[in-house]
């Protein structure tokens, strides 16, 4: 190492810790600081006192991914076990799988189609009067057709984030949400797992390096980076300026914890479609580690709302009408000298797990890269815009 230097890192969720690691084998002094009393951020997991279930504080984390080289490196710090989402809705007083797929399809609509049958079923459901969908729920129509949209999408969507499917721009809905087989892995990546003995734990060992201090219960803000050579910042992007600009939109969920001797639900997913069920979804945290056994269950009642300005921030909107509030803090954010934004909030952007970590892997390895250079770390590896 040519010159080792003092880093900052704010927030030790995923993208923070991986960072942090990679800097600290590289030779370099990191401090973390993250304002809450735990590691790991909304990934966190901890043992539920009652029960003994493992629970995911901030709602459940599966992972899954196609990328090799993140899959290898999790695994370097904590075992992954087989585990497979299959998610389950309620609709019209009955019980369907997730995502949508020809057992569904079937049972919808009292049918026995055969794959090709179902797909020139479908085909004739759709509205192909809209060619150019621009809303969610145009997007949805020309997919499914009504009577599929109305039962699994509209109001689970309406729920979630809080506005009518009208509002909602059609890349929400990226792909045909419909599968003319059988299988009801509600994934499609190559690697899926959880990690055997939680999220919390893994990322404890991510960061169990000399080169690394935790300081949690910390707040670590913008007139704190003049102590350091370079930081990497996971806070919220509008949160870093004081929201001089005002606060960009996000969704916070709003947990209904209870208990149930036995097994309440028989899956760990059950997602609520109708509007008239307050709630999205209910979790069942002991189906997230089927390899252990529980006799008694923990679950919660997920709901979604508008984040106040003291609430823990889950889904950044990104509606149409943030993207000149986004500009505005992204051209300040270009301004700043030896920051970097990264992560979810850092970038305002939704990110899987398997994404944030290969961000935070290449975020290190090009700071690493420009120190040996001598050049200028860039505010984004990729920008919000």
């Amino acid at each position: 190492m040519s010159q080792s230097k003092k880093i900052a890192i704010v927030g030790a969720g995923l993208s923070g810790a991986v960072i942090g690691r990679e800097l600290a084998q590289a030779g370099h002094q990191v401090d973390i600081f993250d304002r809450r009393d735990h590691i790991a951020g909304n990934c966190h997991t901890e043992r539920d006192a009652e029960t003994g279930v493992m629970v995911h504080v901030y709602g459940p984390h599966i992972f899954h991914t196609d990328d090799a080289e993140v899959w290898d490196y999790v695994n370097t710090f904590q075992t992954f076990m087989p585990y497979k989402n299959r998610v389950k809705t309620t609709s019209r007083g009955q019980v369907f799988s997730l995502p949508v797929n020809l057992h569904t399809i079937n049972q919808f609509f009292d049918k026995t189609f055969r794959p090709d049958e179902a797909k020139a079923f479908i085909d004739e459901q759709a509205d192909k009067t809209i060619e150019d969908p621009q809303t969610f729920e145009e997007q949805a129509l020309r997919f499914v057709g009504r009577d599929l949209y109305e039962a699994f999408f509209q109001g689970y969507t309406q729920k979630q984030w809080g506005c009518s499917p009208t509002a909602l721009p059609a890349s929400i809905l990226k792909r045909l949400p419909v599968r003319f087989n059988y299988d009801d892995d509600y994934f499609f990546h190559k690697f899926q797992g959880m990690p055997e003995t939680g999220y919390t734990p893994m990322v404890e060992r991510i960061l169990d390096h000399p080169g690394i201090r935790v300081h949690l219960s910390s707040n670590f803000g913008r007139a704190d980076i003049s102590g350091y050579d370079h930081t990497f910042y996971s806070g919220s992007l509008d949160g870093y300026f004081d929201y001089t600009n005002g606060r960009l939109g996000y969704r916070t969920l709003d947990f209904e914890r209870f208990t149930y001797d036995g097994d309440y639900q028989g899956c760990a997913v059950m997602n609520y479609g109708e509007v008239s069920i307050p709630y999205t979804r209910i979790t069942e945290h002991k189906h997230f580690s089927p390899w252990e056994k529980h006799e008694s269950s923990v679950c919660y009642r997920e709901f979604s709302r508008e984040c106040g300005p003291d609430d823990v921030p889950y889904y950044p909107i990104r509606l149409v009408e943030e993207k000149e509030q986004l500009a505005q803090y992204v051209s300040l954010a270009n301004d700043e000298k030896a920051v970097t934004f990264v992560g979810r909030l850092g970038t305002y952007r939704y990110l899987d797990m398997d994404v944030t970590i290969r961000e935070a892997l290449d975020t290190s390895r090009l700071f690493l890269s420009l120190v040996e250079k001598d050049e200028t770390m860039p505010s984004f590896l990729n920008p919000p815009l």
